[in-house]
């Protein structure tokens, strides 16, 4: 099986996600739009220049499905009709503050074979038919490590127990000045550090030295760090955005609320007790193996549909 992956700028997530197909046998080729990412996006020359490329692709290469990943990639998807075409939905796409993106967001997922996204709060915004398959975690990579060999490996030199805050402190959607009025508030000997620039290799270190991952943001798609954090049973005080509640559901020394009282409690306790969770065993769908089979079911089922101009339009439910 060969399918073309089409992306604005890869991910982590994204990166796993290809590699879980791989795992499985099929041949993905990812093809992402021209130009850097910056705050203020892409622009139109940089798409303009995305669309022959596409076209040239799809005439050369021999492609049984066509996978736009991210809102803004449909249209290039569609641009095409003879492959049957599959949409996933990130999260900033459906939800951007931008309306023009959720309309073609919301279009994407009408039109495709089959359309995906990961996570309830997500699906609880759509009316039309598709699945709901949580973005998977390298567990591998994510993992325990005792916590004094990951202290040395990224230089803490400290015994105080440490709230970890995993964002560019800049970022205004992030809150890190909430973050800093919470760690304040803490009865306890607790250190607020905040990390940005890090390689993906290296987050699983500093999270495993940490005591806590805080989240504060005001808005989010997801953030996967929950669910990395999970993976090393690192507890987390996070405020109730993206699917946080939802994947935190049932995992033992977390809280997730809008709160500061609530927070602020939460983070004492951790920092008093220095427990750690049981995510990574509570969890259910939280590999990238998971990821790979479900996606893989999903392109067998838009390549053996007989009518790949029949694309779903009506009611739907999430599963």
């Amino acid at each position: 099986m060969k399918v073309l992956q089409l992306v604005t700028s890869p991910r982590p997530f994204f990166d796993q996600q290809v590699s879980a197909l791989e795992a499985r046998g099929i041949d993905c080729t990812v093809r992402a739009v021209p130009g850097a990412h910056s705050d203020g996006g892409r622009s139109p020359v940089d798409y303009a220049r995305f669309y022959p490329a596409i076209l040239s692709e799809i005439r050369s290469t021999e492609y049984d499905v066509v996978h736009a990943n991210f809102g803004l990639t449909a249209p290039f998807a569609f641009a095409q009709p003879t492959r049957p075409i599959v949409v996933t939905l990130w999260g900033t796409d459906l939800m951007s503050d931008r309306s023009w993106l959720r309309r073609i967001s919301r279009y994407a997922v009408r039109r495709a074979d089959a359309a995906i996204v990961p996570s309830q709060p997500m699906s609880e915004l759509l009316e039309t038919d598709h699945q709901r398959i949580p973005f998977g975690v390298d567990t591998d990579l994510f993992r325990p490590i005792p916590q004094s060999t990951a202290r040395e490996r990224v230089g803490w030199e400290t015994d105080r127990p440490v709230a970890l805050f995993p964002y560019d402190t800049d970022r205004s959607v992030k809150d890190f000045p909430r973050a800093r009025r919470l760690v304040e508030r803490v009865d306890a000997d607790l250190e607020l550090r905040p990390i940005s620039g890090v390689s993906h290799a290296e987050i699983p270190y500093y999270m495993n030295a940490s005591d806590v991952l805080l989240v504060t943001s005001t808005r989010e798609s997801g953030p996967m760090v929950v669910k990395e954090a999970a993976a090393c049973n690192l507890p987390v005080v996070s405020t109730d955005v993206g699917f946080v509640r939802e994947t935190l559901s049932g995992v033992a020394g977390c809280v997730v609320s809008d709160d500061d009282s609530e927070l602020a409690a939460g983070l004492e306790r951790i920092a008093v007790e220095r427990g750690r969770s049981d995510g990574r065993e509570v969890i259910d769908g939280l590999s990238l193996d998971a990821l790979g089979e479900r996606l893989h079911d999903v392109y067998r089922g838009v390549i053996d549909r007989s009518d790949h101009s029949s694309r779903p339009t009506e009611v739907s439910h999430g599963t």
